[in-house]
Order: C-alpha cells, then sequence, then structure tokens
C-alpha cells in the first residue's frame, strides 16, 4: 500500500507555499497563476503574502489516443514537445492551432472580468509562478519560456507537489524552484489531494476579482 503527502485541498497547499516564500512579503514581487488548478493556490499565495495576482494561459497537448496524457504544451507563443515519433505533424499542428485559439478565447474572457485591465508589466520584476502541481513538467517549461521574453528579474517556480525527476527538470529552468513534496512515485497530481474536485472557470472568476492587492 502506498502512502502518500496529502494536502487536504488547494487552499491549504497554497498557505503551505506561502510559508516557504515569505521572504517575498509585501515586495514588488506579483504572483501568476496557471487556471485553472493553479488559481486557487495562487490566490492564497497573493492573499498571505500581500501580492498581487494575475493568471497566465498555457495548455497542455494531450496524446491522441490518451487525451490525459500530455505530450507537449503550448502557451501564447511558445511550444514546448516530447520526442513522440508515432505521432503524425499534422496532429500537432492542429492541436496546436486550436489550443492557441481556446487561450485568445479564455484570456479575453478573464481579462473582462478584471475591468479589461491588460497583462502585467513584468520586466525586470520578480514573478513567483505556480500551479496546484506538476506531472511532466511541460506546462511549467512552456510558461517559463514564454515569460522569459517578457525579461523578468526572476522566475520563481512554487507549486505543492511534483516527480522528483519533473523537479530536477523545472530546477534547471527556474531562478528559484520551490516545491515541498518531490515524491519518486508519482500516480497524478490528484493522489496527493484529499479533495482534488475540478476548478471552474467561474470560481476563477470570482478569486480574480477580489485578489491579494490590485493588478499592476
Amino acid at each position: 500500500m502506498a502512502y502518500y503527502t496529502l494536502f487536504e485541498n488547494r487552499d491549504q497547499a497554497g498557505r503551505q507555499l506561502a510559508t516557504l516564500l515569505e521572504k517575498y512579503r509585501n515586495t514588488s514581487a506579483l504572483v501568476l497563476a496557471i487556471p485553472r488548478g493553479g488559481v486557487p493556490v495562487g490566490y492564497v499565495i497573493s492573499r498571505q503574502l500581500e501580492l498581487p495576482l494575475d493568471i497566465v494561459l498555457t495548455k497542455k497537448i494531450g496524446h491522441p489516443t490518451n487525451p490525459e496524457f500530455a505530450i507537449g504544451s503550448v502557451s501564447a507563443d511558445t511550444i514546448v514537445l516530447d520526442d513522440h515519433p508515432e505521432i503524425s505533424g499534422q496532429y500537432i499542428r492542429d492541436e496546436t492551432n486550436r489550443i492557441k485559439e481556446l487561450l485568445k478565447s479564455r484570456y479575453r474572457r478573464y481579462r473582462r472580468y478584471r475591468d479589461d485591465k491588460t497583462a502585467p508589466d513584468i520586466k525586470g520584476k520578480t514573478v513567483i509562478l505556480t500551479d496546484d502541481g506538476i506531472a511532466t513538467g511541460n506546462t511549467l517549461l512552456a510558461t517559463i519560456r514564454t515569460l522569459r521574453k517578457k525579461e523578468p528579474a526572476r522566475v520563481v517556480v512554487a507549486v505543492p507537489v511534483a516527480p522528483l525527476r519533473t523537479c530536477e527538470k523545472i530546477s534547471r529552468e527556474a531562478d528559484e524552484f520551490i516545491c515541498p513534496v518531490q515524491p519518486d512515485y508519482f500516480p497524478g497530481v490528484g493522489a496527493f489531494y484529499k479533495d482534488f474536485r475540478q476548478v471552474s472557470d467561474e470560481e476563477v472568476i470570482g478569486l480574480l476579482k477580489n485578489p491579494g492587492t490590485d493588478s499592476l
């Protein structure tokens, strides 16, 4: 029988991360969360540390025979792919285009509920990038590389749980990496939460309306 370190829910995971990020309290840093599951985590961090909260959109490319299995990830202007020679280039192109359109639509919707505020300027600032956990790391890698193009001073990745092999990969890309639970055996992010219910767009919008401080 396997035993896991369990978080009660995303709120509790966010509180634990906020404790580990205490040195950033009330600084010029900002929290960027990956929707949808990362937003409740980021919300708690932003409230506890009195930092602005915003979102950064990235979505996985699923395997054609198993959509839940990520073979890559797409952000606004970055694609990260694993090596899967059995998958056609046409499938990758079609999925990439579909996901980009989906991200644009979702981003417009979220921004509308932030009074049409533009995305924060992160140039020269510390960015705390968070999600509710990492599996392959492709989503985080695509996000980090997208953020780097905007010239932040530092990219800090803070997540509650990720497999050890993925932690090593992310550590090489981030300026600082915080992950309290790094198991060798990793059945999935949800296995480390007692409550891992799906987060809705409406919940994301509600949290974005009431962040720790005003968005920059």
